[in-house]
């Protein structure tokens, strides 16, 4: 077993504290929002909060427009776990899943908006997903996954095991439980775990996209269903190419198709690529969207609208674009420079039954996010829970740029007090996936590139090929050739970066998280133009990191084959193998219990860089998975990323 260099997190602040501070204390301080539930007719909505202590969130309602004060929906006292917001069609009533009544362990309940008690629901053993009421109002449906011993999903820490590996599977199968009385049971089948689904206009069947075996590793290979509610039968009716991945799941208004999101995709719950169509008896799908310059995210179709919505990735921004099923045509409504929603699926824009009203949680560079609510495009503010925060980073501008063929978006960070007659330093933050979209949006605790410009860095941010936002040609570019053309397109942003501001160009550092990790450890084998780099869960080796981690279904779509069929497709896009070439001080942060990026994969490379004599560090986080959850591994990753640069470049 390799031996694991383990860091506390506490170490770092042994240090004098910086300038970093006031704003790492504002990003603490300011409220999250999580989800969005309009009401059928668009007079009320209801969100969800985070709270400040982890895995605490709280639910409220207000009028739309804002008007009177919001009220808390709850099923007991503070602090509890409380979101999965669903109303029911007459808008008499909202399911939600609560922890109140056990901490840790969610229940389902019913709620008038009005007031008055919670009324439990369930009395389930295990994790609760996603409530979905029926068109007739007397069932709900819910994800339940028995007995799940650990957080559900390959970003959290993975459990530890010793002596005969279990090879036991947990799988998430869609439940339904009788509004009258509580009585619930299991409809699927238990070998097959359920992601997504959407009730038929007529009650009577279930489209669902699920797959057999592990939960988190299958979800690139699996297929769309139908599931007959009243037999509980599953009958495979849409299976994708290998190139790609579907999610978001809905039923036409007439019950006559099956639309769902379909493109090349590296993360489940990172969802982009093109809107098909498919018969609920099986058959080829349509593509609705052809040539679509930009990637569909989430798909919202209101229940009394023939008309479908659905967010896009744009440009380095969101869009939000409407496709009548009627004509075939297809209209942009509106789009900026701004996030729109968050990661979880068809939880960030949600419509009135007609489709006129619409509410949103809004983020930017610039501006906190709130929620907001209204006619597409003219929506008004429903909370000022961060009113008078103010950005302690610089301004950010949009910057485009040619390579390869390609048009290539990306974003530049100025410094928070720019001083034209002065030259800066650079550092490029590649984001996750690849296939992810780097847009405006204020920042969470952790690792986060936009306090390097308080430090007086410029940060470009790119969305170079394999990125959502410029349409599904351009996010299937990087297959087989990881660190490639995407590599060649971060380098020509410098170079337009440089043309455009006062960068010295001989100060440049490079800083990832996950896909942006390995990009930063390829990089440092690639070129010596950086002088400091900060690798977090990186790769470095992807022959060895194939059968390491606990998700290789996503590998056969970007790579053509499994390790074993073909070696030299990995070989070439591999860091370790180019280590010789590395100069570079590199730091490198990941987390024990990472499923994602192993940590022996940071240990490889820091162990190679270390054997000849490149500056180097590595830190392991204790328990903590591909995403950071405790607050102070949190500030420390940060910290140790503004420190490494500070004192490298």
């Amino acid at each position: 077993m390799l031996p694991i260099v383990l860091f506390a997190a506490a170490s770092v602040l042994a240090q004098p504290l910086t300038p970093v501070e006031p704003a790492l204390a504002e990003i603490t301080a300011t409220r999250r929002f999580t989800e969005v539930a309009l009401s059928p007719d668009g007079a009320r909505v209801a969100y969800v909060e985070r709270g400040t202590a982890p895995s605490k969130s709280s639910i409220y309602l207000s009028s739309v427009p804002a008007g009177a004060a919001q009220s808390r929906l709850t099923a007991g006292k503070m602090p509890c776990d409380e979101h999965g917001l669903a109303w029911s069609s007459d808008g008499r009533r909202i399911a939600f899943l609560s922890d109140c009544a056990k901490p840790g362990q969610l229940q389902l309940y019913l709620a008038n908006p009005e007031g008055g008690p919670a009324r439990q629901l369930t009395h389930f053993k295990g994790l609760l997903a996603d409530p979905r009421w029926s068109p007739d109002d007397k069932q709900i449906a819910i994800l339940f996954t028995e007995n799940l011993p650990r957080e559900a999903g390959p970003l959290d820490p993975v459990l530890h095991q010793t002596g005969v590996i279990d090879s036991k599977i947990y799988e998430q199968r869609l439940a339904l439980v009788d509004v009258s009385n509580g009585a619930s049971r299991i409809l699927t089948p238990p070998d097959l775990y359920v992601y997504e689904y959407d009730w038929s206009p007529d009650g009577k069947q279930f489209a669902a996209i699920a797959a057999h075996g592990d939960g988190d590793d299958n979800w690139w290979i699996a297929q769309l269903y139908t599931i007959d509610v009243a037999r509980g039968y599953t009958e495979p009716i849409y299976r994708p190419p290998v190139q790609q991945q579907i999610a978001a799941p809905h039923w036409s208004r007439d019950g006559q198709s099956i639309v769902f999101i379909g493109g090349l995709m590296s993360d489940e719950g990172s969802t982009g690529g093109d809107i098909f169509q498919v018969s609920p008896g099986g058959g080829a799908a349509r593509n609705l969207t052809p040539g679509l310059a930009a990637s569909a995210s989430s798909i919202t179709w209101p229940r009394e609208s023939p008309q479908l919505y659905f967010t896009e990735h744009f440009d380095g921004g969101s869009a939000i674009s409407r496709f009548d099923s009627a004509t075939g045509k297809l209209e942009r409504l509106w789009h900026g420079d701004e996030t729109i929603t968050p990661l979880a699926q068809d939880t960030g824009l949600s419509f009135s039954a007609n489709g006129k009203i619409s509410a949103l949680i809004r983020s930017s560079f610039q501006t906190p996010p709130e929620v907001w609510a209204g006619p597409i495009g003219s929506w008004q503010p429903v909370t000022h829970e961060n009113r008078g925060r103010t950005p302690p980073w610089g301004e950010a501008k949009s910057l485009h740029w040619s390579n390869d063929g390609f048009h290539i978006q990306g974003w530049l960070l100025y410094p928070t007090h720019f001083d034209a007659a002065r030259k800066y330093p650079l550092i490029v933050s590649v984001h996750g996936g690849p296939a992810s979209s780097l847009k405006p949006a204020w920042p969470s605790p952790g690792f986060n590139p936009l306090l390097l410009s308080q430090q007086g860095y410029f940060v470009l941010m790119p969305n170079p090929r394999g990125s959502y936002g410029q349409g599904e040609a351009f996010t299937v570019a990087n297959v087989k050739d990881f660190g490639g053309g995407d590599l060649r397109d971060i380098i020509a942003g410098i170079d337009e970066a440089v043309r455009s501001a006062p960068i010295d160009p001989q100060r440049v550092g490079i800083t990832g998280w996950s896909y942006g990790g390995y990009m930063t450890m390829w990089a440092v084998t690639q070129t010596n133009r950086f002088r400091a780099a900060v690798a977090g869960a990186g790769l470095a080796n992807w022959q060895s990191y194939y059968g390491e981690n606990a998700i290789d279904q996503w590998m056969i779509p970007y790579f053509g084959a499994s390790v074993y069929a073909d070696p030299a497709v990995y070989a070439k896009s591999s860091p370790i193998n180019f280590i010789r070439q590395a100069k570079t001080p590199t730091l490198m942060l990941v987390g024990d219990s990472d499923a994602e990026c192993p940590p022996a994969q940071s240990y490889e490379f820091w162990h190679a860089l270390k054997t000849l004599d490149v500056k180097t560090q590595l830190v392991v986080y204790a328990n903590e998975g591909h995403r950071f959850t405790k607050p102070a591994d949190q500030r420390d990753v940060l910290l140790r990323m503004i420190r490494w640069f500070n004192a490298n470049l």
